[in-house]
């Protein structure tokens, strides 16, 4: 199976989104955990140097700061969670959601804000690297 990263306009449950999705190797489940564990955000997120948050993995109401590449520290606040799918506010404005989907193959996607559409440039490199973070925590276990 090709795992190719594909990128079209979708309506989702926060309006019409720019979506970036691939077919994952890992299981569904360890894709949802890498998504959810501010651990890892840096390891798979390209724009992302730190993480400070309470919890470990997010859920609807966790909040925090990430640190950017530019050294640029911004709040964030987890909108929705639910199994499979969460969104978020960061300097309290609607960032890009993150949707695991599928189990054979799972499928990752960003749901990218039409207003940030140029940040699906660096979703498309990040989804390779959550898949490889997800098949390593995976095996880890």
């Amino acid at each position: 199976m090709t795992r190719r990263t594909e990128t079209r306009l979708e309506r989702t449950p926060d309006g019409r989104r720019l979506v970036v999705a691939r077919p994952m190797r890992a299981s569904r489940d360890a894709v949802w955990r890498a998504f959810r564990d501010t651990r890892r955000w840096p390891d798979w997120g390209p724009s992302v140097r730190a993480v400070d948050c309470r919890d470990r993995y997010v859920r609807a109401g966790s909040t925090g700061h990430v640190t950017t590449v530019g050294g640029l520290r911004v709040p964030f606040a987890v909108t929705t969670c639910t199994d499979g799918r969460w969104t978020w506010d960061v300097a309290g404005l609607p960032a890009t959601g993150h949707r695991v989907t599928g189990t054979d193959p799972a499928v990752a996607a960003f749901e990218v804000p039409l207003v940030a559409a140029p940040y699906a440039t660096v979703c498309r490199r990040a989804l390779p690297r959550l898949d490889r973070v997800a098949l390593a925590d995976a095996r880890a276990d």
